[in-house]
């Protein structure tokens, strides 16, 4: 008997039903056949991302309480987290879910006129609930909400429509209604044993669901996973997130899934364990040494200090300050995707709306500058120094910087060079970086216009006069040619 099996094993071996250790790829021949989609990340530059879920509705107050007065972090989604919320009271939410205000072809078409390339939503976030139809689990939109409409298929259409490219967010490690204790127990038992220190930060320690942490991903995270993959195909990038209590082995196999049904797909490095296609830096953090990225960057942000709607934070980012983290984070080699978190309703916060339309008009005029463009020997040049270090150092300590004439950060491509400013100015300007001692100077145009400039390079600089009316309500570009 064991040798029929044997030889039946073999049979199906030949015929391709099994796969074989040497069929078998590894990471790095996985990572390395993705090329063409990490040229279209850096290409594309500016996305949306967008938080959103039954967090929506308490919008950061629990039974009349700030988040701030219960716990960290202070970000709206995670209230069930930081409120102890039991998972039968969080989940009571869902029959109150009723966002009839939700235009998908608004929001992608807001993307596409703030100058955005590509969209990422939260197809499952770390309460559990998924926003599209689900068939391995009933804790969906269609199933247990009045309203009872697939949002990701919305928004994956009305992305087609407008030529936006799609993505979505999958929280596979935390999971607070289905996900046990995140595999904590474990690793705290094997940090144990080595003498480690291990973090509490994520797991659902107060109200566990019964199953095993393997359950979990047998049953709930690799299944959905093969089904957001299946139903939403020609996908630019999977997110996953919190990585934290992975095992290697589980985070391969998460990126293994995203090869298998979508092989030119890019996963970030939150998958765990080092398997990701592109790093992130720190949810609303610049890094300060770019250099000591290997792989391509994507600094994720928010809009104003929470991800999820959060009814009482009304610290939005200026205009001139989101152009900021977009041409810092550019000129450094990154790729920034900025958040919106509408409300229960469905309403994007007006706020969101006003600026980012503010940022495509921009765009608009000096988008060369941005997209399909790479890092420069220098980055910026000018007294200005903001460090931006996290969500957290952003809402202690605000935006107050005052930027100077004298302040240029720099793009280029092919033999040009593009210099950046965010002071609109009428006088004569010096370019420092682009001494005749450097590069030699063959061209100098203001983007939006095709009026000629008087310019002259010297020992200490490129010296531009600019006309008095500038193409750009904030700042200008200069594109170089070299």
């Amino acid at each position: 008997m064991r040798h029929i099996i044997y030889l039946l094993i073999l049979i199906l071996v030949c015929m391709g039903c099994i796969a074989t250790d040497e069929e078998k790829l590894s990471w790095e021949e996985m990572n390395a056949s993705k090329e063409e989609t990490r040229e279209w990340f850096n290409d594309a530059k500016f996305g949306m991302f967008i938080h959103w879920g039954l967090y929506s509705i308490p919008g950061g107050v629990w039974k009349d309480k700030k988040m701030e007065e219960m716990g960290r972090p202070h970000v709206a989604e995670w209230i069930q987290y930081v409120a102890h919320i039991s998972r039968d009271e969080y989940a009571q939410l869902a029959s109150d879910f009723n966002p009839v205000n939700f235009n998908a072809d608004s929001i992608a078409k807001l993307a596409k006129d703030a100058g955005m390339k590509y969209l990422v939503i939260t197809s499952k976030h770390h309460d559990g609930f998924a926003l599209y139809d689900s068939e391995v689990s009933k804790y969906d939109v269609i199933d247990a909400t009045p309203f009872k409409r697939d949002i990701v298929q919305e928004l994956y259409d009305a992305c087609k429509k407008y030529g936006i490219d799609f993505g979505l967010y999958y929280s596979h490690n935390i999971d607070w209604m289905d996900g046990g204790d995140c595999q904590y127990s474990v690793i705290k038992e094997m940090n144990d044993q080595e003498g480690k220190n291990t973090v509490i930060f994520g797991p659902n320690l107060w109200d566990p669901s019964n199953n095993s942490f393997e359950e979990y991903l047998d049953e709930k995270a690799y299944p959905q996973v093969r089904e957001i993959l299946s139903k939403f195909p020609g996908m630019t990038t999977l997110w996953y997130d919190m990585s934290r209590y992975m095992t290697p082995e589980q985070s391969l196999k998460f990126y293994e899934l995203a090869y298998k049904y979508q092989p030119n797909m890019l996963v970030n490095e939150r998958v765990g364990n080092g398997y990701g296609d592109f790093d992130i830096p720190g949810d609303n953090k610049i890094p300060a040494v770019p250099d000591e990225i290997t792989k391509p960057w994507q600094t994720v942000g928010t809009l104003n200090n929470s991800w999820g709607y959060k009814s009482y934070d009304h610290d939005w980012k200026s205009v001139k300050e989101l152009l900021f983290w977009l041409i810092e984070i550019v000129s450094k080699g990154g790729n920034y995707m900025l958040n919106i978190g509408p409300d229960a309703l469905g309403n994007v916060p007006e706020e969101s709306v006003d600026n980012l339309r503010a940022v495509g008009q921009w765009l608009k005029v000096n988008g060369k500058a941005i997209y399909g463009t790479n890092k420069w020997r220098v980055t910026h040049e000018g007294p200005t120094v903001i460090k931006m270090e996290g969500t957290k150092k952003r809402q202690e300590h605000g935006f107050k910087i005052d930027f100077t004439a004298d302040d240029f950060w720099f793009t280029c491509r092919d033999n040009r060079v593009f210099a950046i400013s965010l002071v609109s100015s009428s006088k004569e300007i010096i370019v420092r970086s682009l001494s005749d001692t450097e590069e030699r100077v063959k061209s100098v145009q203001l983007l939006g216009t095709v009026e000629k400039l008087e310019w002259k390079q010297t020992n200490d600089g490129l010296l531009v006069k600019l006309p008095e009316q500038l193409p750009s309500e904030i700042g200008y570009v200069l594109e170089i040619g070299l």
